[in-house]
C-alpha cells in the first residue's frame, strides 16, 4: 500500500491522564505527535465542574499550543439510575455550553449504574426514557453523543450496547468504542462485538485488557484483539479519531491516570500497531 493509499487517523488522548495541568497535558500530546486532545478535567476539576474562567483558561491554553479538541469526556450517565431523568438533562446542558466553548462537537458519555439487586433488564425501560431525552438535547444543541461501553453500565455487552442505539434512534447518539472494557465483561471485542456495532462506531478510544484480570495494558499486550480490530476499521474506510485512554497507573470511579512516562508508552504501542498495519496518525 502506498502512503497516499494509507488511511489517516486522527490522534488524540485523555490529557488528565498525564498531569492536573492542561500546559503539561498539551507539552506531552504534542511530543507524541498528537493534533488533539480530549478533556476530562482540567486542574483536578472534572469538565461538569469547570466554571466559566476556568473554560475560557482551559482554551486558551490549548489555543496556544494549537490543539483542537476531539471530545469532552464528560460523566454524563455514569450515575445511579435511581436519579431521576432531569439529573443528567441538567448537566448534559452545561457539558453542551463547555463542549461549544472549546470548539468539540463530540461529547463522551454512558448509560447507568443499577442497584446490586437489579438486573440489566430491571432498569432497560428507565434507561431507555433517559437516553431519549439526553440524545434529544443533543440533536437540539448540534452536537453528537458517543456511548462508552464501560463495565457495569447498561450498556456494557455489545447486544445491550445496540439495543440502546437501535431504540434512541438518534443521529445525536453514537459508538465510542473501547476494546478494554469489553474485556472486562468476558466480550472478545474484535469477534463478539466489531461486525454488529461498526455501523454506529464513531470514535475510537484506546487501551487493551487482560481477560481474567481485567489488568489494562499497552496496545497489543492484552485480549482486546486491537490488531483485528484497527486492521478491520482501517479495511473499511474508518477517518475518525483515536483517543489514547491508557489508564496504566491508575483507574477510579470517574477515569483513571497514567503519567507522562506510561502514556507515553501507551502511545508508542500504539503508533507501532497502526504503522505495522500501515495507518497513519496526524
Amino acid at each position: 500500500m502506498s502512503s497516499a493509499q494509507k488511511p489517516t487517523w486522527i490522534l488524540s488522548g485523555f490529557g488528565d491522564e498525564i498531569d492536573p495541568d492542561p500546559k503539561i497535558q498539551a507539552a506531552v500530546m504534542l511530543s507524541l505527535g498528537a493534533s488533539h486532545i480530549e478533556v476530562r478535567s482540567a486542574w483536578g476539576v472534572n469538565v461538569v465542574e469547570l466554571d466559566d474562567a476556568q473554560v475560557a483558561e482551559l482554551k486558551s491554553v490549548l489555543d496556544a499550543s494549537g490543539l483542537k479538541v476531539s471530545a469532552v469526556a464528560s460523566p454524563i450517565g455514569k450515575v445511579d439510575i435511581s436519579l431521576p431523568a432531569a439529573h443528567e438533562v441538567g448537566r448534559l446542558r452545561r457539558i453542551i455550553e463547555v463542549t461549544k466553548a472549546l470548539d468539540a462537537r463530540y461529547i463522551r458519555m454512558f448509560s447507568y449504574f443499577r442497584a446490586a439487586d437489579q438486573s440489566p433488564e430491571d432498569i432497560r425501560d428507565a434507561v431507555m426514557e433517559r437516553m431519549t431525552l439526553l440524545a434529544a438535547e443533543a440533536e437540539k444543541a448540534g452536537v453528537i453523543l458517543i456511548h462508552e461501553n464501560e463495565k457495569d453500565i447498561y450498556g456494557d455487552t455489545p447486544e445491550r450496547v445496540l439495543d440502546l442505539l437501535e431504540t434512541v434512534n438518534s443521529p445525536a447518539l453514537r459508538a465510542a468504542w473501547d476494546n478494554a472494557n469489553f474485556v472486562q465483561v468476558g466480550v472478545k471485542p474484535f469477534t463478539d462485538a466489531y461486525a454488529m456495532l461498526r455501523p454506529y462506531l464513531d470514535y475510537l478510544q484506546v487501551k487493551d485488557a487482560i481477560a481474567g484480570s481485567g489488568e489494562v495494558v499497552p496496545t497489543g499486550q492484552g485480549d482486546g484483539q486491537l490488531v483485528e480490530t484497527l486492521t478491520a476499521l482501517s479495511e473499511d474506510g474508518y477517518t475518525g479519531f483515536a483517543s489514547l485512554e491508557p489508564h496504566l497507573a491508575a483507574q477510579h470511579e470517574l477515569g483513571g491516570f497514567s503519567g507522562p512516562a506510561a502514556f507515553g508508552e501507551a502511545a508508542r504501542a500504539f503508533r507501532s500497531a497502526t504503522d505495522a498495519i500501515g495507518i497513519t496518525l496526524a
